[in-house]
């Protein structure tokens, strides 16, 4: 009689798994903290804020990835006119430094594309890094007749049609359209100040 062997397994140190959820009220405090140290205390002065500031994200697409009961990842997507045509801008995706290679930062971006898919949203924009958002259908080729409002490099400027054609004819100024973010309580938001700084 042969004996059974056992196949060894191999257990990746640091490799818990992660969930990805809605983002919560309570998330407020852990997300700033994590843009914050993702991207800087200047980060509030970059062009595509200028799209998210005083607004609220789409509803259902404000995602956050938690590993081990704290936040580790954020994505939001946010309701804007490209040039007369609807769409979404996504950004900023953050992801805990520490966490960078779960692919937390693929599974925010792929779970935030198929819920605005199922919502029936047509077109995602982004301003980012070509070589890592093209894996996920982005390119600028058809980018090159939208403006934002202030600086900006061209090639960074993706998109990706959820539905074909749904950004035909889209030239001009991308401009925010979504609804007005819910004014927060003054404790919440001064202790939300006090955890992660934000720029003048």
């Amino acid at each position: 009689m042969t004996a059974l062997r056992k196949t060894p397994v191999a257990l990746i140190s640091g490799a818990a798994p992660f969930a990805i959820r809605s983002e919560r009220a309570s998330d407020v405090v852990a997300r700033e903290a994590l843009l914050d140290a993702c991207f800087g205390a200047t980060r509030h002065m970059r062009t595509c804020q200028r799209l998210r500031d005083g607004r609220a994200p789409a509803e259902g697409l404000a995602l956050s990835a938690v590993r081990q009961g704290l936040l580790v990842g954020t994505v939001r997507l946010w309701h804007v006119s490209a040039g007369g045509v609807p769409a979404l801008v996504l950004g900023p995706l953050a992801v805990d430094p520490s966490c960078r290679k779960l692919g937390i930062g693929r599974a925010l971006v792929q779970r935030a594309l198929a819920a605005a898919k199922a919502g029936g949203h047509g077109a995602v924009l982004l301003l980012g890094d070509a070589p890592y958002y093209s894996r996920f259908g982005f390119s600028a080729l058809t980018t090159g007749q939208l403006r934002l409002p202030g600086p900006f490099e061209p090639d960074r400027l993706l998109d990706l049609e959820l539905r074909e054609g749904a950004l035909d004819g889209a030239s001009g100024m991308i401009v925010p359209t979504g609804m007005a973010a819910p004014q927060g309580k003054p404790r919440l938001a001064a202790r939300s100040r006090k955890l992660a700084p934000r720029a003048a």
